[in-house]
């Protein structure tokens, strides 16, 4: 089922949404050669216990996962895509990471990701990143009220497309508020004028995965979580949580 927000529950949202970017933004900033994956998962966990908000990463465990997720970020490397599980692994220099983060506050959820690199970058990896960018853009400014669902899927993908990118297949955004997945699911693909009819208090995850090598074919990790591109190409991965309102669309996980 579909829920629909009210104003006051857009404005809790922002909060949890706030405590979202502000984690992102300490792992980010922790992020250097040497530095291991857990201690960006600490960055995090910092923040989120600083505001009095609770992880709902820590202990997720969908269907298709074969143990609870064990950390508040998800750390993808190179060539993973998302759902990376913080480990040991000390980041060097050019890698390219994503970091996925989610807030519950006051009964509420935020959710946000960003990609970026670490040291020297590598042209094609910042090419990478302003294409998941763009096509996160593309996906927000489609979110008005007067569309549908899948407008938002097709303005995500015809960037993807036009870049040469591949997307995994399965995988996309969703629908948030009390629970950090919600209906509807999102595409990261679909046609115009297609699904479901946007209204104001609608909120959406939106969140372009984007993979270097063309192809929307991955696999898994024995981990059961990583999802990694099969020719070993690079990933990118960036979302907001952002709201349909009757004055256009209003992202509640900015800093």
């Amino acid at each position: 089922m579909v829920e629909i927000k009210t104003d006051a529950a857009l404005e809790l949202m922002r909060e949890a949404g706030r405590v979202v970017a502000n984690a992102l933004a300490a792992v980010q900033a922790a992020a250097a050669p040497g530095v291991s994956l857990l201690e960006l998962d600490q960055a995090a966990r910092a923040v989120l216990d600083a505001a009095g908000a609770r992880s709902p990463f820590l202990g997720y465990r969908p269907a298709f996962a074969p143990t609870a997720f064990p950390a508040v970020i998800c750390a993808s490397v190179n060539d993973a895509v998302v759902h990376g599980i913080p480990t040991t692994y000390r980041l060097r220099d050019g890698d390219l990471v994503s970091i996925d983060c989610g807030a519950e506050l006051d009964g509420w959820n935020g959710d946000a990701a960003v990609s970026f690199t670490v040291g020297t970058p590598r042209p094609a990896d910042l090419a990478l990143i302003e294409a998941t960018r763009r096509a996160l853009e593309a996906g927000i400014a489609a979110a008005t009220v007067g569309h549908r669902l899948g407008d938002v899927s097709h303005a995500i993908g015809t960037v993807a497309r036009e870049g040469g990118y591949g997307m995994p297949a399965d995988f996309g955004g969703h629908g948030i508020g009390r629970r950090m997945h919600e209906d509807p699911h999102l595409p990261n693909r679909g046609r115009p004028g297609r699904g479901l009819p946007l209204r104001p208090g609608l909120v959406l995850a939106i969140e372009p995965m984007l993979m270097a090598g063309g192809r929307d074919e991955y696999r898994t990790d024995p981990d059961g979580w990583t999802l990694r591109t099969t020719d070993g190409t690079r990933a990118a991965h960036i979302e907001h949580t952002v709201a349909v309102t009757e004055d256009g669309p209003r992202i509640l996980t900015l800093p």
